[in-house]
């Protein structure tokens, strides 16, 4: 299919390749910086283009993967006069109903993963959420999205807003308390790689085991004395105090329902 491109970050990055490794044509890639839009341009073989006037037409397809900020202000830009052809975006958290009124055929297709320019991933094991509006919307996001993973399955817009949801606590979350733990382990001189190996077990244990049975520590024994400890320690820093608490207290009440 021929594709155009809105958008030059992360996801845009990862999703084009994978797109242009399926065999599809990537016309031209949208950025609001010319930088942007001509270093992804290069990788995938379209042209750069940062006015939404001079969007190429021609496309079988346009793919919207932008802020979901920004996505509402370029849609109308983008449909004008090309409200025939099919719009998708890949946001998990805006309704396919951004393009009613300005396109006939749109839909969403949502790669459910952490992307960073710099790490290139296999799409075929990344699971791809897709909503359609109409039949000619679904043959083009179905196509798409089974030629770049084995993992592709129908969400509503309401229901990926809980994935969504989700992906924040079971990634981006996660994530910021790897960077507390580096924060709190720099002030006494140790590498943060000391903890990989504690990190690398704790995922595979989810692997195999619902998360509630994987669940340790002082938080879920509710052992008072550690956690008013730890806590006086991370007394010079409010938030990462009241995450802690918070934490500790969320990790108790939730052992607690389920026993």
């Amino acid at each position: 299919m021929k594709i155009v491109l809105i958008g030059a970050g992360n996801v845009a990055t990862s999703l084009g390749k994978a797109l242009l490794d399926a065999g599809n044509d990537i016309l031209q890639v949208y950025s609001r910086t010319q930088e942007s839009a001509a270093r992804l341009a290069e990788m995938l073989g379209g042209s750069p283009v940062t006015d939404l006037d001079k969007v190429n037409p021609e496309a079988d397809v346009y793919i919207v993967s932008v802020k979901d900020s920004v996505i509402a202000e370029l849609v109308p830009r983008l449909c004008k006069g090309r409200a025939e052809k099919v719009f998708l975006h890949t946001a998990g958290s805006i309704p396919a109903d951004v393009f009613e009124g300005m396109a006939l055929h749109y839909g969403v297709l949502y790669p459910m993963q952490t992307f960073s320019k710099g790490k290139l991933l296999d799409f075929n094991d990344i699971p791809c959420f897709i909503e359609w509006n109409d039949e000619m919307a679904l043959e083009v996001v179905g196509t798409l999205a089974n030629s770049i993973s084995s993992r592709v399955a129908p969400l509503n817009s309401e229901a990926r807003k809980h994935l969504h949801l989700a992906a924040v606590f079971a990634c981006n979350f996660v994530n910021h308390c790897y960077e507390i733990s580096s924060e709190i382990l720099a002030r006494q001189g140790v590498p943060f790689d000391i903890m990989l190996p504690l990190i690398d077990e704790t995922a595979r244990k989810v692997h195999a085991m619902p998360p509630a049975e994987a669940q340790t520590g002082p938080a879920l024994r509710y052992d008072r004395n550690v956690i008013r400890m730890q806590a006086e320690l991370l007394r010079d820093n409010p938030i990462f105090k009241q995450i802690y608490e918070s934490m500790s207290l969320s990790i108790h009440h939730t052992a607690q329902n389920k026993n």
